[in-house]
């Protein structure tokens, strides 16, 4: 078993994940995991858990927390690394194999002076970076006093990756990390100035002297100074057309020492994409763009221009494509252990024809997870696929289909050079139409071992090539209520059952929702959930949404599904949602005034989408939040009149929650 401290505060054995409630116990295992192996004196323990305002009865509290602390690791077999009291405060002793605080630092003290092997052990350490920092760590004092100084720790690693990158040539490949992390650290002289080479040796001077512009403007608003010298200089550089120089690579070795000085003005850190390998992931909108609703969100491109052609694999490429981390993943177990039999080889047929591709589809309507469970299960397979992973979007942010000759290329320039046929598991996310795959099979090569998500059934690909098949729909009440209270908490949940219950029903139990349903009420620690479902149900599904993140949105992710579809099944769908939510063919032909035939032909086809489920042979049902969304739609394209949808609406939601 090992703790990860390098995001939300967590428990693996490798193959499951378990992230702590933001609870107390968290806040105390996570102020004696920063400082593994010390005694941290109780007095301090006690602020890291109630602040300054501590009860009376804190020292017997702390104890009691103690003991938690202990019930959990016994739960988990781990009393090998029970909390040990001590003269004066507790110690939790720890290695690199325990505790991913410190095998990123072993990695790095065996990254320096390594040479050739200095940029894989750096990627390699970054990846162990999985999100915001203790994100579920309620505890004031470790904010403002250790994740300053651990973020201080990451971005020295990162400096350190793009310096090796620039003095390597490699400008476009870095400007995607520098870009994200100057945005995330606006003051940081350093990284300004690295995305400023970059940018300047790209090709882009003007682009270069604007981001000299915006941290100027920036340090002189923020703190009322000027850049530094270094930036200074490399304003006056690239104003004349010089060269800028940058620190040799060898001069810029990093050593990193366990407690650090903190830097005041470092603010916690923001999930990466490329240089770390990693991108946090929650359901399929946020997931494809590399964000979760808890960490915030940018535009799909990072507010970069669009990138140059596509190169072929070469030996400037990472040797190992690493996919995004889904934290929390909750639910979905017998979808996950059937994706990850199959990706493992478990009872593949013995005839299969030598170098066929293995693949596997993951359908369901929008937001059912599609993605995160695609994800999830390549994480759990990765000892599988030594050459690492690749996600390649197969849709354009507005939901059309990608050219085929653009994907292809992207998929080239992804894949690892020189490896082995099937060792590297690729994900053709949101797929369209089944020739989509087969036009990229040819590019994975012999072997390949590919997993295709898609709001299709793509039964032509099923016909064709025989892939596995997983039909995601919407999660069960238990994993539903699970989903709830790995991100707010048992305590919170278990306080508010009934109100728990009506969420989950209002959201329809689909992920998408129930995420957004989370996310809000974690930013809200004081807002009683039945309050809460109160406001949701006054305005559903509008307030399904994140104001931050357009992309985090029911609605918005709704109507992306009705604009793909053919207007006369958009429309069919609305106005099959004047049913009471099961839908017989008879039903339909007599709502959309069609013959019976034709009826049938429309329900499978929406069948097909993700927006029906078969409930049994012959009977059809609409998602409870679907049907929701679907009569706001037509009530604001005057379908049909406001006071029917009313009505109709408040029948379409689960009982209990209306």
């Amino acid at each position: 078993m090992r703790f990860q401290l390098l995001g939300p505060l967590s428990i693996t054995d490798g193959r499951d994940v378990v992230v702590l409630p933001p609870a107390k116990p968290t806040s105390l295992l996570a102020a004696l995991l920063v400082r593994p192996g010390e005694v941290v004196p109780t007095d301090r323990l006690r602020q890291a858990v109630w602040g300054e305002e501590q009860p009376a009865t804190a020292k017997a509290a702390l104890q009691s927390c103690v003991l938690r602390l202990r019930r959990l690791f016994a739960k988990y077999d781990i009393e090998e690394q029970s909390v040990v009291a001590v003269a004066g405060g507790y110690r939790l002793p720890a290695d690199a194999d325990t505790l991913d605080l410190l095998h990123f630092r072993h990695l790095m003290s065996e990254a320096a002076g390594a040479g050739e092997s200095e940029l894989p052990l750096l990627r390699t350490a970054l990846g162990l970076w999985q999100g915001p920092l203790l994100a579920n760590v309620p505890s004031e004092l470790l904010h403002r006093d250790e994740v300053p100084r651990l973020v201080e720790e990451r971005l020295r690693v990162l400096e350190r990756i793009c310096e090796i990158q620039l003095a390597r040539g490699r400008c476009r490949e870095v400007l995607v990390d520098l870009w994200e992390a100057t945005r995330a650290h606006p003051q940081h002289e350093g990284l300004a100035a690295q995305l400023m080479r970059a940018l300047y040796r790209a090709g882009r001077q003007i682009e270069a002297l604007a981001e000299y512009r915006r941290i100027k403007a920036h340090l002189r608003d923020e703190l009322g100074v000027d850049p530094g010298a270094e930036l200074q200089s490399l304003e006056l550089a690239i104003l004349r057309g010089d060269e800028p120089r940058g620190p040799a690579p060898e001069a810029t070795s990093i050593v990193l020492t366990p407690h650090a000085a903190p830097a005041a003005s470092v603010a916690p850190a923001a999930p990466m994409a490329s240089a770390a390998g990693d991108a946090v992931a929650a359901d399929d909108p946020a997931v494809r763009h590399g964000r979760t609703a808890a960490a915030g969100s940018v535009p799909s491109d990072g507010g970069l221009p669009p990138p140059g052609p596509a190169r072929p694999p070469g030996p400037d490429h990472p040797p190992r494509p690493r996919l995004p981390l889904v934290p929390g993943f909750t639910g979905r177990t017998r979808e996950t252990a059937d994706l990850v039999s199959h990706l493992r080889g478990d009872g593949r047929r013995e005839g299969r024809v030598d170098g066929a591709p293995v693949i596997a589809v993951v359908s369901g309507g929008p937001g059912m997870g599609k993605t995160a469970l695609a994800l999830h299960a390549a994480r759990l397979v990765a000892d599988r696929y030594p050459a690492g992973g690749v996600l390649l979007p197969l849709t354009g942010p507005d939901g059309t289909p990608r050219p085929a000759a653009e994907a292809a290329a992207e998929l080239r320039s992804l894949l690892p050079s020189g490896a082995s046929p099937g060792s590297c598991l690729v994900i053709l996310d949101d797929v369209v139409h089944p020739d989509q795959v087969r036009g990229l099979l040819d590019v994975t090569g012999c072997g390949a071992v590919v997993v295709v998500t898609s709001r299709m059934n793509l039964a032509a690909l099923v016909a064709t090539h025989g892939p596995a098949v997983l039909q995601l729909g919407a999660l069960s009440p238990q994993e539903s209520h699970t989903l709830l209270t790995s991100v707010l908490g048992h305590e919170r949940v278990a306080a508010e059952v009934t109100a728990a219950r009506t969420l989950t029903d209002l959201c329809g139990h689909v992920p998408l929702a129930l995420r957004i349903v989370a996310a809000r009420l974690l930013t809200r620690p004081k807002l009683r959930l039945a309050d809460y479902a109160a406001w949701l149900r006054r305005d559903l599904p509008t307030r399904l949404a994140l104001p931050d993140d357009p992309r985090m949105s029911v609605p918005l992710a709704l109507d992306g599904a009705l604009g793909r579809l053919p207007a006369p099944l958009a429309d069919a769908h609305l106005r099959l949602a004047r049913l009471n939510g099961r839908i017989t063919a008879p039903d339909a032909a007599a709502a959309l005034r069609v013959p019976e035939t034709h009826a049938e032909e429309l329900l499978e086809r929406l069948l097909d989408t993700g927006l029906l489920d078969e409930d049994q042979p012959g009977t059809l049902r609409m998602n409870a939040l679907f049907r929701a969304h679907a009569l706001h739609r037509a009530a604001r394209s005057g379908d049909f009149p406001p006071q029917a949808v009313v009505a109709t609406a408040r029948h379409a939601l689960p009982s209990g929650a209306g």
